[in-house]
């Protein structure tokens, strides 16, 4: 039942295209594996902790209803474990709690673009307007003279990269942007169902019932 419903949201989801992969890159010489344990492990700043939470949860979650065994790193590992020029540790730290897939999620840049909407000067070539000149008129001058109005609109670009732990390298990577939807909840679960549907897609990971 929850296979089914996360493949009618991802439907849902890709046509209103809240995020979009603008990239990708696999490894020549991959094949599809059946990995036992895959950690997911965010990467972002110290304000952006709650986001980052809420990604690895939601990404980590999503692999999971499609039955792969999945875990957020926020939910493993204490905070800490993870910190800037330590790779020691946290491969130590990965190998300790037997993961043989990490997928990382990084945040590489958010910004916000300020945009210009026009009025109602759409056009619409239907042959009721301009049959007539009066009507043409009407129609026109109120559309030109609707006034438009200034928004702003946050864009968040991500990067996914999915390594094998015991062959020590990468296999898949992806760029992604995203329109922010207002809530951080929403964002997380919409990037979790777009990268996990590619990591299916892409044959990185061997389905369940594809190892039986």
């Amino acid at each position: 039942m929850k296979k089914i419903v996360l493949a009618l949201f991802a439907i849902f989801f890709f046509s209103c295209q809240t995020s979009k992969i603008i990239h990708t890159w696999t490894s020549k010489d991959v094949s599809p594996k059946q990995y036992k344990k895959i950690l997911v492990l965010g990467v972002m700043k110290d304000n952006d902790l709650v986001l980052q939470t809420k990604m690895e949860n939601h990404l980590a979650g999503d692999l999971k209803d499609l039955g792969y065994n999945s875990f957020a790193a926020s939910q493993v590992f204490p905070p800490g474990t993870f910190i800037k020029g330590d790779t020691v540790r946290a491969a130590e730290a990965i190998k300790s709690k037997n993961f043989d897939a990490v997928l990382t999620i990084v945040l590489l840049d958010k910004k916000k673009e300020r945009y210009y909407v026009p009025g109602r000067t759409v056009y619409t070539p239907y042959s009721v307007y301009y049959d007539r000149f009066d009507r043409y008129y009407n129609t026109m001058f109120d559309r030109i003279n609707t006034e438009g109005y200034y928004t702003t609109e946050t864009k968040i670009f991500w990067e996914s990269n999915f390594y094998d732990v015991v062959n020590k390298k990468m296999i898949f990577s992806s760029q992604t942007r995203s329109f922010d939807p207002g809530s951080k909840e929403s964002l997380a679960h919409y990037y979790g169902v777009l990268i996990a549907d590619k990591l299916v897609k892409k044959k990185i990971l061997i389905k369940p019932e594809e190892s039986e």
